[in-house]
C-alpha cells in the first residue's frame, strides 16, 4: 500500500517536472532573441528563424498542448462519476434532512400538551 502511494506520488513529480520543463523550453523559444555583444567596427547580427522552422515550432507546441491536454481530459472524464456521486450522495442526504427536519417540527408541535390556560374565574381583580 504504501509503496503504490509514493509510485504515484514520483510519477506526479515526474510528470509536472516534465510540464515544467516543457513550459521553459517554449517560453525560451518564443521570447525574442538576445542581441549579441559586437565591438565597434562591427554592426550587430541578428538570427532569423524561416517560415519553415516557425511551422515546425507551432507544430511541436500545439503537438505537446494536445498531449497534455488529452491526459488532463482522460484524468477528468476519469474522475467525472466520483464528482457526480458525491453530489447526488450530498443532495440526497440534504433533502433527507430537510424531510427529518419538518417531520420533527410537525410531530413536535402536535404530541406537544397544550399550553396551561386560566379561567377568567380565577383572575383576580385588583
Amino acid at each position: 500500500m504504501m509503496r503504490s502511494q509514493q509510485q504515484d506520488h514520483r510519477q506526479r513529480d515526474l510528470l509536472s517536472c516534465a510540464i515544467h520543463e516543457l513550459s521553459a523550453l517554449v517560453m525560451n523559444l518564443l521570447r525574442s532573441p538576445p542581441t549579441p555583444m559586437h565591438s565597434a567596427g562591427q554592426s550587430p547580427l541578428r538570427t532569423k528563424i524561416t517560415a519553415m522552422g516557425f511551422a515546425w515550432l507551432m507544430l511541436g507546441i500545439s503537438v505537446s498542448l494536445m498531449l497534455c491536454g488529452s491526459v488532463t481530459f482522460f484524468l477528468g472524464f476519469m474522475l467525472m462519476p466520483w464528482v457526480v456521486g458525491l453530489l447526488m450522495v450530498f443532495s440526497v442526504a440534504g433533502i433527507v434532512s430537510t424531510i427529518s427536519m419538518f417531520g420533527r417540527r410537525i410531530l413536535c408541535s402536535v404530541m406537544a400538551p397544550p399550553p396551561p390556560t386560566k379561567d377568567i374565574t380565577e383572575w383576580k381583580v385588583l
